[in-house]
């Protein structure tokens, strides 16, 4: 009997997570009136938390699922890419009932992009300066 074995470099697995992660944050930007986000997180944090998690995924996906290729130069474009996502989720929610844009949130986002490439870089980082071995 064979064993299924993901193909962690795969397109699918690379490009699942981001695809996933933005169709989440629009299905919450769709949800009209709402006042309040699950667990008494509040609406900022939910932007720092979501955006972050893109940003991650989007380094990941960049530098091919290898960590020792996550560079500046990708999370940068991570963050510039997560950020235009804020911007063009802050404008689907003017068409939301009970809902508008904030550009409060869009630096919420921004500031949770950061965060989610930086802490990518940090890891590839420690992985090229053989701190954090990546292949265990």
């Amino acid at each position: 009997m064979t064993r299924w074995r993901a193909d962690l470099k795969s397109p699918r697995w690379l490009w699942g997570p981001v695809i996933l992660q933005m169709a989440l944050i629009f299905a919450a930007s769709s949800i009209p009136n709402l006042t309040r986000l699950p667990g008494d997180i509040s609406d900022k944090s939910g932007h720092f938390i979501g955006y972050g998690m893109l940003a991650g995924f989007l380094v990941r996906a960049f530098a091919g699922g290898r960590l020792r290729s996550v560079t500046w130069a990708r999370g940068m474009v991570a963050v510039v890419l997560a950020t235009l996502y804020g911007v063009s989720d802050e404008f689907h929610q003017l068409f939301v009932p009970g809902r508008s844009a904030d550009r409060y949130d869009v630096l919420a986002d921004c500031m949770g992009a950061t965060a989610g490439a930086a802490i990518g870089w940090l890891a590839g980082a420690l992985s090229r300066w053989g701190i954090l071995d990546s292949s265990s």
